[in-house]
């Protein structure tokens, strides 16, 4: 209980705000937490349309320390491949892991409800419909619109990508450095009907369907339906902004998505009833000044194609818990070595997001792509302790994000060697002569990085 007395305030009641202030609660401070919101369990919540999450290892630690884990994947459908629909409607999986390995499909509401009503039941205070307009630094105060404030021996913003909290930080600190970019992409919710309860597709896996500029993905739900969502530029050529009319919408599905609207026969009107959200990333150079923090979103918001997004945040309380262990208090001077490497390995994590993105729309449907990651499973699965894929690494393991990153490339450029000496460019059903001396190539080429 090395919080003990202490009296935490946390502003923003989203994922991570809920999941942190279980921690501090646990580690025994007085912690309330602040959201601009109707609480998101009321039947009055309007809130906005969303992505649906897939929770994989990162977040399901943290979820195990505070032992809800399996109470949160009884509302999730494990999701264990990708399946690639091509423009003629033919379908290609590659599994995510081995073949026990499964990210989780996962309501954003649901969750965070969930975690809402676990906090409550630790002792966490909620203030609901609170808007924080101000931060006072050096009284570590918030004040909000209904003129009250509140102060407390710690802040932390968890108040997402466009964190009140983050820009009081950089307008009251000028060493503060805040990159705030979007990426010229954009992205609309839609929905596969269940039929009668059923799901219209194989539902242990997120479907995609690649499609160079733009893509469409596909996420189970319990209830038999999918969240899909559109994924295009703003701009240009098949884009949202070329999308203007039922004809346009309708001969867009029509040319790219064939087998899509073939399910989905109300398309184009959930397509101009779901709004159109902007996609971009937030970078900021420090997470803490004075007793006040940044965590999850706020500090390091991301673009959703690595699926990290949410796991990262929980990986940013979870850390936090075990440095809090640690060094028994949050004003302690290693705290500052802590951040500073968990911003290494979140900017990391965004590089990785926007790789991800162009695999994702692009690669996915290569020939060439698929083969090489049918060889990169094939050694791996051959020399485990010798190959872990970038995913696995990801998704799978809780290796920093940056060394994950580092030795990500080193291994796609020893992979993409092999595969152009070898002249691999149609199958890898080879004989066993062939499958040793690739195997051997690639031990040689480890072995010279690491004699």
């Amino acid at each position: 209980m090395f919080l003990k007395n202490k009296n935490i305030s946390i502003v923003g009641g989203g994922l991570v705000g809920s999941l942190l202030s279980v921690f501090l609660k646990k580690q025994g401070a007085d912690v309330t937490v602040f959201d601009k919101r109707d609480d998101i369990r009321s039947s009055l919540y309007t809130g906005s349309r969303s992505i649906n999450l897939a929770l994989s290892n990162r977040g399901i630690q943290a979820l195990e320390k505070m032992g809800i884990n399996d109470s949160i994947l009884k509302i999730a459908m494990p999701m264990y491949k990708r399946i690639m629909h091509d423009l003629n409607g033919n379908l290609t999986d590659q599994l995510y892991g081995q073949e026990n390995q499964a990210i989780f499909s996962i309501s954003r509401k649901m969750l965070n409800a969930q975690l809402i009503n676990v906090a409550e039941e630790n002792g966490v205070n909620f203030d609901f419909g609170q808007e924080c307009i101000a931060v006072d630094f050096n009284r570590t105060k918030l004040s909000f619109s209904n003129s009250s404030s509140f102060e407390s021996d710690f802040i932390f913003g968890s108040d997402g990508a466009g964190s009140v909290v983050r820009k009081f930080m950089r307008n009251s600190y000028p060493d503060v450095d805040v990159v705030e970019s979007f990426i010229g992409y954009g992205y609309k919710e839609l929905t596969i009907h269940a039929n009668n309860g059923v799901h219209k597709l194989a539902s242990n896996a997120l479907h995609i369907w690649p499609r160079k500029s733009h893509m469409v993905i596909a996420l189970p739900n319990l209830d038999g339906t999918f969240t899909c969502t559109l994924f295009a530029p703003l701009q240009g050529n098949c884009a949202f902004d070329s999308l203007i009319t039922n004809d346009d919408v309708n001969k867009f599905f029509t040319n790219y998505y064939c087998d899509l609207i073939d399910i989905v026969p109300d398309l184009v009107d959930q397509y101009f009833t779901n709004p159109l959200s902007s996609l971009g990333f937030v970078r900021c150079s420090s997470w803490k000044k004075k007793n006040i923090f940044l965590i999850g979103d706020a500090g390091h918001a991301t673009v959703p194609f690595y699926g990290q997004g949410m796991n990262s945040g929980f990986e940013d309380c979870y850390l936090l818990n075990e440095w809090i262990d640690k060094y028994h208090d949050l004003s302690h001077d290693n705290i500052n070595q802590f951040l500073h490497q968990r911003i290494i390995d979140t900017t990391a994590m965004q590089d990785l997001s926007m790789m991800n993105h162009i695999e994702m729309r692009d690669k996915t449907s290569d020939p060439a792509f698929l083969l090489q990651k049918k060889v990169e499973k094939w050694f791996s699965d051959k020399y485990p302790s010798k190959w872990t894929p970038l995913y696995s690494m990801v998704t799978f393991s809780h290796m920093g994000y940056d060394d994950a990153m580092r030795k990500g490339r080193i291994q796609n450029d020893i992979m993409h060697d092999v595969m152009k000496a070898n002249k691999l460019c149609c199958d890898f059903n080879v004989n066993e002569l062939v499958e040793k001396r690739i195997a051997e190539q690639i031990l040689a080429k480890l072995n010279q990085l690491n004699p």
